[in-house]
């Protein structure tokens, strides 16, 4: 169970970024502590952090709520990370990545290889493959060591649809194709081709963008179509 303030405010950065707390959730103390188990003291720490990192917003009187992010907000968060991380890959390519690192690398590859070896998108396989994602992006970020690359993506990743833990988990060949990104990517860091492992970096995040407004733009059109066949269904 968590306890301290910063347990509290990972454990709901993960339910907000991976959507479990959908955007315009009101986060009122009482309940969310009664409902953690947890004491107030640490919660209000908690969420004053993550209203600092702009996933929550506060109004005097109302309290705390779930930020919303436009489309345009997560684009612009998928272009910023695209670039970001893929600066990461040159720099920890150029300082060379250590065997442990690499070995991490190489591991995260091989759990996505098991779990795609079934040939389909099994949903209890996404906790997991998230899991994965968030190792392999993380480890190249931390072999960067540059805190401000790493302030930076953090701040991208706060915007819930353009975190590195949000999947289209529908099409088994477009997540096989990202899968095979980082493969290579793995490939380019162990061999110090930081050119390489940028371009890759930047493909792999550009591509994970354009999945995801595709699926949002079809989500929409799904919704427009249903409004559309009710409103004639009543008008006969």
């Amino acid at each position: 169970m968590a306890t301290s303030s910063t347990e509290i405010s990972s454990l709901l950065r993960e339910r907000i970024l991976s959507g479990e707390i959908p955007p315009g959730e009101r986060l009122q103390q009482i309940p969310l502590s009664e409902m953690l188990g947890i004491s107030r003291t640490p919660l209000r720490e908690a969420l004053a952090t993550l209203t600092n990192e702009g996933l929550l917003l506060y109004e005097p009187n109302r309290g705390y709520t779930v930020r919303s992010f436009s489309l345009d907000d997560v684009l612009a968060a998928f272009d910023v990370r695209a670039r970001l991380e893929a600066l990461a890959c040159g720099i920890a390519a150029k300082r060379g990545m250590s065997p442990a690192a690499l070995r991490t690398l190489a591991e995260c590859v091989e759990r996505g290889d098991r779990i795609l070896s079934k040939g389909i998108l099994d949903p209890s396989d996404l906790g997991p493959y998230r899991q994965m994602n968030v190792e392999f992006h993380d480890t190249i970020i931390q072999a960067a060591d540059n805190r401000y690359v790493m302030d930076f993506v953090r701040q991208c990743h706060n915007v819930p649809l353009a975190s590195d833990r949000i999947f289209v988990w529908e099409d088994y060949e477009i997540i096989r194709r990202s899968h095979d990104d980082h493969r290579r990517i793995a490939e380019a860091l162990s061999e110090r081709d930081g050119e390489r492992a940028e371009y890759l970096m930047r493909e792999h995040v550009y591509f994970a963008g354009i999945v995801l407004q595709r699926s949002l733009d079809t989500g929409l059109q799904q919704k427009r179509t249903k409004f559309n066949l009710t409103g004639m269904s009543r008008s006969i």
